[in-house]
């Protein structure tokens, strides 16, 4: 039984053998313990009120055995510790740098050649990553359980993870640090490819690597989208009431804005919403929602106009 993620990084070997070392230890620790407690109680308990209290003797070699041994289990795990701490926190001279920024409920990647991605970070395999992290709002904690790192994510400030992916591969993505109503949806996935395909993607040559989406109807691909980019931690599609507007029968409704105007909920002004979505803002919500311009092409705004044509 594998009781730990898959291990995709160069940390996660061994920060699995760090975790099991200090798990191993506190389990004999703990046995031991609980064994010699439990001796000594029956040894030394007294049978009747009248029996004298053993004379408690002083015994050196043992004072400095049970002195000893914690230190040197203690300095064991602290060298294994700050040998990968260290490997985590160094930066390759060689590494690809990428910069990342958490908003509620969204993650934003911008790479050095200009493309930007959401909720989908792309790395090559067996290439030094480093990720410049910054919250574009509340606290966000970046967690990729298959490469064992995680970091905090602040507004004002940076923080920074490196690692190595080993293993080609999509692999999940998770904020750790309650940031809201919508914490649990702020997902993402980390695709390792190999170095070719990486280049592709890099320079353009390939399309962004979704494929998968090329072959399947207009509505169904704005489902999956709706999930994908975030959209559904904001915006339900049952009509319920949330931080944002619902979906549900929103095609062809008329909407009202904080600045006394209203329009009609058509192509174009879904559209406009997309990629300037703090220029009508509808009455009763507030300017939360990151522009998309950019992240999503007009196939993927089209496919989610038509799955919300669907929502009736």
């Amino acid at each position: 039984m594998n009781w730990l993620p898959t291990s995709a990084s160069t940390f996660a070997e061994g920060v699995d053998f760090t975790l099991w070392l200090v798990t191993i230890i506190s389990v004999i620790s703990c046995i031991l313990i609980g064994f010699l407690l439990i001796y000594f109680v029956i040894k030394y308990k007294r049978k009747t009120d009248n029996d004298p209290t053993p004379a408690i003797t002083h015994d050196s070699f043992l004072e400095t055995l049970w002195t000893i041994i914690p230190t040197i289990l203690c300095i064991v795990i602290f060298i294994y510790g700050y040998v990968y701490y260290d490997q985590y926190t160094v930066t390759p001279k060689n590494a690809v740098e990428i910069n990342v920024t958490g908003k509620r409920w969204i993650w934003t990647f911008d790479y050095s050649n200009g493309k930007k991605t959401l909720n989908d970070l792309y790395v090559p395999i067996n290439q030094p990553i480093r990720l410049v992290m910054q919250s574009d709002d509340v606290l966000h904690s970046f967690f990729v359980p298959a490469f064992r790192v995680k970091q905090d994510l602040m507004g004002n400030r940076y923080t920074y993870i490196n690692f190595t992916a080993t293993k080609e591969g999509v692999y999940d993505l998770y904020c750790t640090e309650y940031c809201g109503a919508s914490h649990s949806n702020m997902l993402g996935k980390v695709h390792v490819l190999s170095k070719a395909e990486y280049a592709l993607w890099e320079d353009g040559s390939a399309k962004k690597v979704k494929s998968a989406s090329a072959d399947i109807p207009l509505d169904k691909l704005g489902e999956q989208l709706y999930t994908k980019n975030g959209c559904v931690a904001c915006h339900s599609i049952d009509g319920s009431d949330g931080i944002a507007p619902s979906w549900k029968a929103l095609f062809g409704a008329k909407r009202a804005f904080t600045d006394g105007t209203s329009a009609v909920a058509d192509e174009n002004y879904i559209k406009e919403s997309i990629l300037y979505p703090t220029e009508k803002l509808v009455t009763g919500y507030g300017p939360i929602m990151p522009s998309y311009k950019g992240l999503l092409d007009d196939k993927e705004i089209t496919a989610i106009i038509e799955y919300i044509k669907t929502l009736k």
